[in-house]
C-alpha cells in the first residue's frame, strides 16, 4: 500500500522529467529527420545552455541587475534575462559548430557525421569543465516549499510549474512554426524529400541553419530546466540525459518531433515510476530497456513511418 501511495507523486515528477525530456527529443528529431544523423552532441549542448546561462547569470549580478524572486519563483528578472540570451547564443554557437564542422561533412555518410558529433560532445564537455570545474554549481539559492494539490495529496513546487508551463508554450510555438510559418513547411519538405525540396527551389542550406538555430534553443532550455529541477548543474548534466532523450525519440519514432513528445513523457514517467520498486541508478537501465523494447517490436516508434 505505501508504495501505490507514492504513484501519484512519482506521476507528477515523471511529468516534470518528461516535459525536459520532450524538449530535447524535438531538437534530436528534427535534427535527424532533415540533417539526417544522430548527434550525439547534443546533451553537451543542452550542458553548454546551461552554463551560458549560469556565467551570465554571475555577469549580471556584478552589474546589480536585480533578481528578487517573482512571486513564488526561486528566482527573479536576472536570470530569466540571463536564460534567454543563453538560449540565443547556445543557437549562434551551434550553428557555428555545423558551420564550421558538420557542414564540411555533410557528403559523407551518416555515420561519420555520427562520429565527428561524439567528438563535439567530449571537446564541449572539457571545454566546460576547463573553465567551471568538474563540480557542481549551484543554480538556486533560495529553498522552496512544495505546494499540496487540495484533494489529491500531491506536492509540487512553483519551479516545477514553471518548466511544465515553458514546455507547453514552446511545444505549441514549435508546432505552429512548423505547420503555419513558410520556413517550417520549407522544414517539413526537406524532411520528407530533401532532394525534391531542392528541385523546388527550397533554401536547404537556410533550412538547414534554422533546424540548428531551433535545436539549439530547444537544447539550451532543456538545460536550463534541468538546472532549476536539479538545483545545480555538472558539465556531465546533458551526457547524463543523452539516453533517456535517445529512448524518448526512438520510442516516439525517429525523426518525429510529435512522436519525441510522447516518447519524453513516456520515458520520463515510467523513470520516475520504476523509483518505487527499483533504485533510483537503475533508472536509466529503464530507458535503455524500453527503447530495446521497441526496436524489437515496432523499429519505426510509435507515430514513426516507414521509409
Amino acid at each position: 500500500m505505501d508504495i501505490l501511495s507514492r504513484i501519484p507523486q512519482l506521476l507528477v515528477y515523471g511529468v516534470i522529467s518528461g516535459s525536459i525530456l520532450s524538449l530535447g527529443g524535438i531538437g534530436v528529431s528534427l535534427i535527424y529527420s532533415i540533417i539526417g544523423f544522430s548527434n550525439f552532441a547534443y546533451g553537451d549542448m543542452m550542458a553548454l545552455g546551461a552554463y551560458i546561462a549560469l556565467g551570465l547569470f554571475s555577469l549580471f549580478v556584478s552589474w546589480s541587475i536585480p533578481n528578487t524572486p517573482l512571486g513564488p519563483l526561486s528566482f527573479g528578472f536576472g536570470f530569466i534575462l540571463a536564460a534567454i540570451f543563453a538560449i540565443g547564443l547556445t543557437a549562434v554557437a551551434v550553428v557555428l559548430i555545423d558551420r564550421i564542422l558538420f557542414n564540411r561533412l555533410r557528403n559523407h555518410s551518416s555515420v561519420i557525421l555520427m562520429m565527428s558529433s561524439i567528438g563535439v560532445a567530449l571537446a564541449l564537455r572539457n571545454i566546460l569543465q576547463f573553465f567551471w570545474g568538474p563540480q557542481p554549481h549551484y543554480y538556486i539559492e533560495r529553498i522552496q516549499i512544495a505546494s499540496v494539490i487540495p484533494g489529491l495529496g500531491i506536492r509540487i513546487k512553483p519551479d516545477q510549474v514553471f518548466i511544465i508551463l515553458v514546455t507547453i508554450v514552446l511545444v505549441v510555438l514549435v508546432h505552429a512554426f512548423l505547420k503555419y510559418t513558410k520556413m517550417g513547411k520549407a522544414m517539413r519538405a526537406t524532411a520528407d524529400n530533401n532532394a525534391l525540396a531542392r528541385v523546388t527551389g527550397i533554401n536547404t542550406n537556410r533550412v538547414i541553419v534554422w533546424t540548428w538555430v531551433i535545436g539549439g534553443a530547444l537544447a539550451a532550455t532543456a538545460g536550463i530546466l534541468a538546472g532549476i529541477e536539479n538545483k545545480f548543474i555538472t558539465p556531465e548534466l546533458g551526457w547524463q540525459m543523452l539516453l533517456s532523450i535517445f529512448a524518448a525519440v526512438v520510442l516516439g519514432g525517429i525523426g518525429n518531433p510529435y512522436g519525441a513528445i510522447v516518447g519524453g513523457m513516456v520515458i520520463g514517467i515510467t523513470e520516475e515510476v520504476s523509483t518505487a520498486f527499483i533504485p533510483t541508478g537503475y533508472k536509466p537501465a529503464v530507458a535503455f530497456i524500453i527503447m530495446i523494447l521497441m526496436l524489437i517490436v515496432k523499429p519505426t516508434g510509435l507515430l514513426g513511418k516507414r521509409r
